[in-house]
């Protein structure tokens, strides 16, 4: 059997939260081998997402949080594959200003496992960016999907509703910097890391507050 592989998809649309609307690029990630697959944050062009599947069976949409850009694009997607969008429900209430007629399908966890073409992905909750935000750790692959908790350079954005940055440094501090350093950090927008390389910094974040 063929190890799972990591598929990468940028897709441009907005941001919206607090009254004002964003340009942004979003990170897509698509973990599987050539038969199944999950996509990590269904953001802006479903089409594009449900072309890179190649006819792939999708096992779970899973959204690393609530925020608008990275949910739009879930409720088409799984119309047109038949496969669950999946949400910590401590976002539901960010999830329900885009989609208010329509709930995920199921929920995320921490601790939870997600099995995709025999690689396992844990779910650890990581909230601060907002209440439900989630990143995935597939040891297998040396890989965490950081969602928009932790960037190259600091961690993600706490000025808004419903984010806190002591909430943020805590669940970087406590679920992300305790991986192996040569993790791979592949982010919600923008170029990956390390865990390796953002560690050192933890206290100058603090430092600079947010």
């Amino acid at each position: 059997m063929m190890a799972a592989r990591i598929d990468h998809l940028v897709t441009s649309g907005t941001f919206s939260l607090d009254g004002g609307t964003w340009d942004v690029d979003n990170n897509v990630w698509i973990v599987g081998d050539d038969d199944e697959a999950i996509v990590i944050d269904a953001a802006h062009d479903d089409g594009a997402i449900h072309r890179a599947l190649d006819g792939r069976r999708l096992v779970a949409i899973v959204s690393t949080h609530g925020h608008d850009d990275h949910i739009d694009a879930a409720p088409a997607l799984a119309d047109a594959t038949g496969a669950p969008v999946l949400l910590h429900p401590d976002d539901l209430m960010l999830w329900r200003r885009r989609h208010p007629d329509r709930d995920p399908d199921g929920e995320l966890a921490d601790g939870q496992v997600i099995t995709v073409a025999g690689t396992d992905l844990t779910v650890l909750h990581t909230p601060g960016h907002s209440p439900g935000a989630v990143c995935l750790h597939a040891p297998g692959l040396g890989t965490v999907f950081s969602g928009d908790t932790l960037f190259q350079g600091g961690p993600g954005a706490t000025g808004r509703s419903f984010s806190d940055f002591p909430t943020i440094i805590t669940s970087i501090r406590e679920r992300l910097l305790t991986l192996p350093e040569g993790t791979d950090v592949r982010t919600g927008h923008g170029d990956g890391t390390t865990i390796g390389a953002e560690a050192p910094h933890l206290e100058e974040w603090i430092a600079r507050g947010h």
